[in-house]
């Protein structure tokens, strides 16, 4: 296993983080198609065993049952201080009027619930899972700021928003002395590269972490443009990411990963990880050798001739993944 550190911190992390979504009870939350924690366990045994140190869920995640399925089982098997923990807040959560955003009261309820879930006195990275446009920035920064002087983050972290959103939250911060975003986990592969326009330009600037989701697609770019799984039969978000237009990418990918004789994971992570601003995309895993392909595309090393032929029909796309201006509570 690689490791680096997450933006302009000490924080050393693998090159590989384990998303953790995928783990929960079936019943609670949207997700039919989630492991429970006895099906869980042996993926994180199998993670850590490969030199994995960083795992991310979400209070959202399952409704909570992520988040207690990640936390018994990392603590189970490794010293609390041995791994990097991040989750995130903004999901709705309960049905009071209050019971999503990032105002302060939410903050700082869903840090207590989270660590309670987790079984853990404090989270590595605390992330907002996007943008709360009923919220001023100002009172989530200095919210967070508070959580980490009080000891329950080490860091905070953003995910997917719009570049210029990003930009102020910085500058917020930087000016009232308050605890700077480290990281930003976005959607990013080869199927959706429209955060290389001013996203991931600014993260370079400012020296921020980054650690893409979904970089592969969501499974898209693991197998023929076809072929279809338990998750994708019955996934409503995914199947509005990609139209047809994408197949001739996913067609590249399957011929240079015959080439090398890997599977197709394999090169899509590798061609995500060749990017020097990516930190460590987050793979989830629902069959073992999903965390050994991820595992193995470290030690890929595309040429120019095939980094060319992976991006040449690209086609953009309309900017997906954010909160909408009316999402509100």
């Amino acid at each position: 296993m690689d490791y680096t550190t997450l933006g302009h911190t000490g924080l050393q992390v693998s090159r590989i983080t384990l998303g953790c979504m995928s783990y929960g009870v079936p019943s609670r939350g949207r997700q039919s198609w989630s492991i429970d924690h006895e099906g869980a366990l042996p993926y994180f045994r199998q993670a850590l065993d490969l030199g994995i140190n960083f795992f991310d869920t979400a209070n959202v995640y399952s409704d909570g049952s992520s988040e207690e399925i990640t936390g018994a089982a990392l603590l189970s098997m490794v010293p609390r201080d041995e791994v990097v923990i991040a989750t995130k807040v903004n999901g709705r959560m309960n049905e009071s009027v209050n019971g999503m955003g990032l105002s302060r009261k939410a903050i700082l309820s869903e840090i207590d619930h989270s660590l309670q879930r987790l079984g853990t006195d404090y989270v590595d990275l605390y992330q907002i899972h996007r943008w709360d446009y009923a919220t001023p920035i100002e009172e989530t920064l200095e919210a967070l700021n508070d959580v980490v002087r009080a000891g329950k983050a080490r860091y905070i972290g953003a995910s997917s928003m719009f570049a210029w959103q990003f930009a102020q939250a910085l500058h917020l911060s930087d000016m009232n002395g308050w605890s700077r975003f480290v990281s930003m986990q976005n959607y990013y592969n080869l199927l959706y590269r429209e955060e290389e326009r001013e996203m991931l330009p600014l993260c370079e600037d400012q020296g921020i972490g980054v650690i893409p989701w979904s970089p592969l697609a969501r499974g898209r770019l693991t197998r023929p443009w076809d072929a279809q799984t338990a998750r994708s039969e019955s996934d409503e978000f995914g199947a509005t990411l990609y139209d047809d237009g994408d197949k001739p990418v996913v067609d590249a990918v399957l011929r240079i990963a015959s080439d090398h004789g890997v599977a197709p994971a394999q090169i899509a992570l590798a061609w995500v990880l060749a990017n020097p601003t990516i930190t460590s995309p987050i793979v989830g895993a629902t069959k073992p050798h999903h965390l050994d392909d991820a595992v193995a595309a470290l030690s890929i090393e595309l040429d120019d001739a095939e980094i060319a032929a992976l991006e040449e029909h690209y086609r953009p796309h309309h900017v997906i993944g954010l909160a909408s201006p009316s999402a509100r509570r």
